[in-house]
């Protein structure tokens, strides 16, 4: 079988040009990929931050990982009235259900100063959704949940928290539904998006701190060591992904894993930077531990049967 590099970008949203905040599932019920993402509005005619409210979750949807098509937004997310905002959505499966943590803002605001949460849905249908709760975390202002099993039976929630400083907090849970809040976990400097894995024997996290991702380790998903150096800083070579790349999903298969990053693409080298009003596309990446460290070459060509020709 001859190689099949995956196309770079990976997505783009054909409505208004801004998919960010990706995570990859498996759609057990169409047997295809889907990404889902936040939805922002750069092409929209905004007032202050509003291009990045009012955003609905979109979906593509593929069956090869090579043409990637829009599927439209979530429906029926709202659990009150209005035009709601929604970001960053984390889906994870377990006891044969889908669960979704969201982050939630009511209303378009036009500035930062709104309170944010981190909303529950469930779905065995991941287009029909039911709101099950908003969860009581460590302040009102959190976002970019992170949920990932530890143990049997046991579940760990990351996210960042906007009041304290943007660092990373955490909660644990043995359900899903119900949350224990443990505190700061992460606070070596302001970063949001928090995402963790497992590869090659060791948990690893990611964080998005605005300049390339940081790199953690830990034994124990509860001590963590920051790694020397970022992923993804600066301008990639492949065609829209000349800028740092953001917000990652992590996609293990095997011994093998797949970094999933949005891009602030410029459109000119010389173009002031706005990111409110830039257009974004979603790419794809291989990643690799090498003497113990995490990395990533994003310049690479990615091989289509490398991926998504095994289901997770």
């Amino acid at each position: 079988m001859s190689k099949i590099a995956l196309p770079s970008p990976l997505f783009e949203d054909p409505v208004y040009s801004a998919p960010t905040d990706p995570v990859i599932i498996w759609n057990d019920i169409e047997k295809c990929w889907w990404i889902l993402y936040t939805q922002r509005r750069p092409s929209f005619a905004d007032i202050g931050v509003s291009g990045v409210h009012g955003t609905k979750i979109g979906i593509a949807s593929s069956k090869d990982g090579l043409k990637w098509i829009y599927r439209g937004v979530l429906p029926d997310l709202d659990f009150e009235p209005g035009h709601n905002t929604f970001w960053a959505p984390e889906i994870i499966q377990a006891g044969g259900k889908y669960h979704m943590y969201v982050s939630y803002i009511t209303g378009i605001p036009t500035d930062w100063d709104c309170e944010r949460h981190i909303i529950h849905y469930t779905a065995v249908n991941p287009w029909h959704w039911k709101f099950e709760s908003i969860i009581p975390l460590s302040s009102n202002r959190v976002i970019d949940a992170c949920v990932h099993s530890i143990a049997p039976g046991k579940y760990k929630m990351w996210y960042k928290d906007e009041v304290n400083q943007s660092h990373s907090y955490a909660a644990i849970s043995d359900d899903l539904y119900q949350w224990t809040l443990l505190g700061e976990e992460i606070n070596d400097c302001p970063h949001e998006g928090p995402n963790v894995f497992e590869l090659q024997g060791k948990k690893w996290m990611i964080t998005d701190c605005w300049d390339g991702l940081a790199v953690y380790s830990s034994h124990d998903f509860f001590h963590w060591v920051k790694q020397s150096g970022n992923l993804l800083q600066g301008a990639g070579k492949r065609n829209k992904d000349n800028n740092q790349g953001h917000h990652a999903d992590v996609l293990v298969i095997g011994e093998k894993a797949y970094i999933f990053y949005f891009v602030h693409y410029q459109l000119q080298a010389d173009t002031a930077f706005d990111f409110e009003k830039q257009y974004a596309v979603i790419q794809a990446a291989e990643l690799k531990v090498v003497n113990g460290s995490l990395v990533c070459d994003r310049d690479k060509d990615l091989e289509l049967s490398d991926v998504f020709t095994r289901k997770c």
